[in-house]
């Protein structure tokens, strides 16, 4: 089958439901706006390559509704991993993202966590007794 048929058959699987991504930062580390802005685009950047190279359908249906993301506040990294595991057991997207230690912190800290995009239900119940940021 030509690759333009596929796309098209493909797009219609796609369900028309509003997906998010949540954007978990470890407050525990106490970095700057700044720093804590650069370590999600870090995250943006890698969920959307992952997507592009291993999940295309769900970038597609993430991108077609806005790219809907959020961002809350973890304790620690403990917090961190289990939330990790939460969505997992849920067969929802992980993401996380661990600084390189050339500015405000150490090396190897995971200082943001990423859980979706996936139906916005999906992703509150793990996420939603966390605070925004």
């Amino acid at each position: 089958m030509a690759w333009w048929k596929r796309r098209r058959e493909q797009t219609t699987l796609i369900p028309n439901v509003e997906h998010k991504l949540a954007c978990v930062v470890n407050t525990s580390l106490k970095m700057g706006k700044g720093k804590i802005a650069a370590q999600v685009g870090h995250l943006c950047m890698e969920v959307a390559l992952g997507l592009v190279r291993n999940r295309p359908h769900l970038l597609q249906a993430w991108t077609r509704l806005g790219q809907a993301k959020v961002v809350l506040k973890a304790l620690d990294s403990e917090e961190m991993n289990l939330l990790i595991d939460r969505a997992k057991e849920a067969n929802l997207p992980t993401w996380s993202i661990r600084d390189a230690g050339r500015t405000q912190i150490p090396s190897g800290s995971m200082t943001v966590i990423g859980i979706g995009p996936a139906p916005v239900e999906q992703v509150d119940a793990v996420t939603s007794y966390l605070k925004l940021l």
